[in-house]
């Protein structure tokens, strides 16, 4: 004999609905996170002088860099201003790498996300590994 009520049958099945939306909402909003800040926009390569590379952060350090990319770009008429790529570096070999040759000359492999998360880093650009490496020869002259 079931002992449950009409009204407690109504309940359950309430329950039942209200658990389905929430683990559906849950579901979502994963997915949205995932795709905002994990799913890979573009893929590509810069080249410049490496101006630093430093790690910092309160919580999760991480590698942060500039690089002063070759030639110039005006944003504005009549202006010419320095083109800067900011970045972060997830992995530390990569790190180490453009850490001991600072100043040089590097064309960096980089992956670019919608989003930044601070455990990977302040940027949304991320090097993953360096395609070239030329260093400042004394008395060389300016780099291309």
């Amino acid at each position: 004999m079931n002992s449950l009520t009409p009204e407690k049958k109504k309940m359950s099945g309430f329950r039942k609905i209200l658990l389905t939306i929430v683990i559906v909402a849950v579901l979502v909003l994963v997915g949205l996170f995932a795709g905002r800040y994990y799913f890979v926009l573009g893929r590509g390569a810069k080249a410049g002088t490496l101006n630093f590379i430093v790690k910092k952060g309160y919580v999760w350090k991480t590698w942060e860099g500039r690089m002063i990319l070759a030639g110039y770009r005006s944003n504005q008429p009549g202006g010419i201003q320095s083109n800067e790529f900011q970045f972060s570096v997830t992995d530390e070999k990569v790190a180490n790498i453009l850490m001991s040759n600072s100043g040089a000359y590097f064309e960096l492999h980089y992956k670019e996300y919608l989003g930044s998360v601070p455990w990977r880093g302040m940027s949304e650009f991320i090097v993953d590994s360096v395609i070239a490496l030329r260093k400042n020869e004394p008395g060389a002259g300016p780099l291309p």
